[in-house]
């Protein structure tokens, strides 16, 4: 094994990570093998394990139930009701919050702040790699990197950096893989590597740390370096490597991309456009085929379609061809949705819930951000939805510069109105994203200290800025009764990923009823 492939925490650990196993697929499709670590998962369950004594009541409380809160989680037991979960996922994150204190860092099951080093800062990222002994994961990794290193000798290292709450761990077991094989190549790749690439100016202050650093997609540069001549087309997955993974979900959650980009690409302050990531997919008549090729060999209980947007197409060859298993994913509230006929075609093929950003109930900042929505369109798809038993996790953002209180009071009645066909809530106030074109016309400041930092922050022209908008959402929005009543269904910690577990009560999955 000259190549390991490395996923770092911190990122929820309910699924197998989609972009490790693109690229073991690639290379198994040329005749390649490769180690790949989900040191994420590995990671937090080991800390668990570690055990905590002389703690306060609730945590020794947390400790005792540990066992039976992770079995409940994995057997489905957990999401027999939303106050049984709740309890569950708290208890084993005041775990990992309790372990994590004596190394300055608050950590949970969905995040990772270290109190004195910052993620976007390149400094802190370095001193982390100098003193990785320093890192609440090091414990974890050291043994397995050390034993990886001396067994397999690998040529090749890479990481999968997607996430803000990765970083300062990725690099903390950068410098101790840099420090005990000076010789391997180190390889960044991921969703956080590329925005850092894209951002105007950029320049890698981590030479003589990381070798390579590898924007979008990374199956042909790591071809490449594996010194491949790659043969063209697209491979599936290869999720061998995960598959006696104890995955905090109840079953295994096959997370399955048609696409790179989004297919819309004109919303304006999108970050795949500053970033000029480019759409690319794979034929939508050919998914459902490889879907359930993967199925087969995975039985997964749950299918996460993992596409920034799903197109029209694809959802037309999904209601055409149906899925394997229950899947959810993103979708644009597009003239399909308004046809009921359509919507129960969905359902049918096995769709238990779909992502939809609404972003604003107010038709003039939808306009303003070219978002391509109209309101009515939207009323009418929530509607068809409900009615095709299709579960719906909203995304709302506020505080756009198109958008002043008048606004977001029309999201408030918009929501309102549609409260009975919404069954989650994405709360997000809007960030600038650094070098995108839309930001010419404002004026712009730093928002964090930091020059890997993606945002800025900038004056509102109409005066509605970030303090005035978080005091509308908790003194107003969240006091609705109709609204709070959806707040409150969002699954601590996992959110999204674990949302469509409690719309499949009986259904489609037999471990909950």
């Amino acid at each position: 094994m000259d190549i390991v492939l490395i996923h770092p925490p911190l990122s929820r650990p309910c699924e197998p990570p989609p972009g490790l196993a693109g690229l073991a697929g690639a290379l198994k499709a040329h005749g390649r093998q490769c180690l790949v670590i989900d040191a994420n998962l590995e990671g937090l369950l080991g800390l668990l394990d570690k055990g905590v004594k002389g703690q306060d009541t609730f945590t020794r409380r947390a400790v005792a139930h540990l066992e039976k809160n992770l079995a409940d989680l994995r057997s489905g037991d957990a999401f027999r009701d939303t106050g049984r979960y709740a309890g569950a996922v708290t208890e084993t994150s005041r775990i990992l919050e309790t372990v994590a204190r004596p190394y300055d860092t608050l950590l949970s099951l969905n995040n990772f702040q270290h109190r004195k080093r910052s993620p976007v800062r390149s400094a802190d990222l370095i001193s982390s790699a100098e003193e990785p002994g320093e890192n609440v994961f090091f414990p974890s990794f050291e043994k397995r990197l050390d034993a990886i290193l001396e067994e397999h000798a690998p040529r090749i290292v890479g990481f999968s950096l997607n996430f803000l709450s990765q970083a300062l761990t990725t690099f903390a077991m950068v410098g101790h893989v840099r420090s005990r094989a000076p010789g391997v190549k180190i390889v960044l790749g991921g969703g956080l590597v590329t925005s850092w690439m894209r951002r105007p100016g950029w320049t890698s202050p981590f030479s003589g740390l990381v070798d390579e650093m590898v924007a979008g997609p990374g199956e042909e540069p790591l071809l490449r370096l594996a010194g491949i001549e790659s043969t063209g087309g697209d491979h599936d997955p290869d999720y061998d490597p995960f598959r006696d993974h104890a995955y905090l979900s109840p079953g295994l959650v096959l997370p399955f991309s048609s696409s790179s980009g989004c297919y819309w690409s004109r919303c304006s302050f999108c970050p795949e456009r500053a970033e000029g990531n480019r759409y690319s997919c794979i034929p939508a008549q050919t998914v459902p085929a490889r879907v359930d090729s993967l199925s087969a060999r995975y039985a997964p209980s749950l299918i996460h379609v993992t596409d920034n947007a799903m197109a029209p197409s694809l959802l037309a060859a999904i209601v055409e061809k149906g899925m394997p298993a229950p899947w959810y994913g993103f979708a644009r509230f597009t003239s399909h949705l308004t046809d009921p006929d359509f919507c129960r075609a969905l359902r049918r093929s096995g769709c238990v819930m779909l992502q939809l950003g609404m972003e604003s109930g107010d038709q003039g900042v939808l306009d303003s951000l070219d978002k391509g929505i109209r309101l009515e369109d939207a009323s009418r798809a929530l509607k068809n939805l409900k009615d095709a038993g299709i579960g719906t996790y909203v995304y709302l953002l506020f505080g756009t510069p198109a958008e002043d209180e008048d606004g977001a009071r029309k999201t408030q009645a918009f929501t309102t109105e549609h409260a009975g066909c919404i069954d989650f809530l994405n709360l997000s106030i809007f960030n600038l994203p650094r070098g995108c074109d839309e930001a010419r016309g404002l004026e712009t400041y730093d928002f964090f200290e930091g020059d890997l930092s993606l945002y800025q922050g900038f004056v509102h022209p109409k005066g509605w800025d970030r303090s005035r908008v978080r005091r509308f959402l908790d003194r107003d929005f969240r006091r609705s009764s109709a609204i709070a009543s959806i707040v409150r269904n969002d699954p601590p910690f996992f959110t999204s990923n674990h949302a469509p577990f409690f719309l499949m009560k009986g259904s489609f999955f037999t471990g909950i009823s």
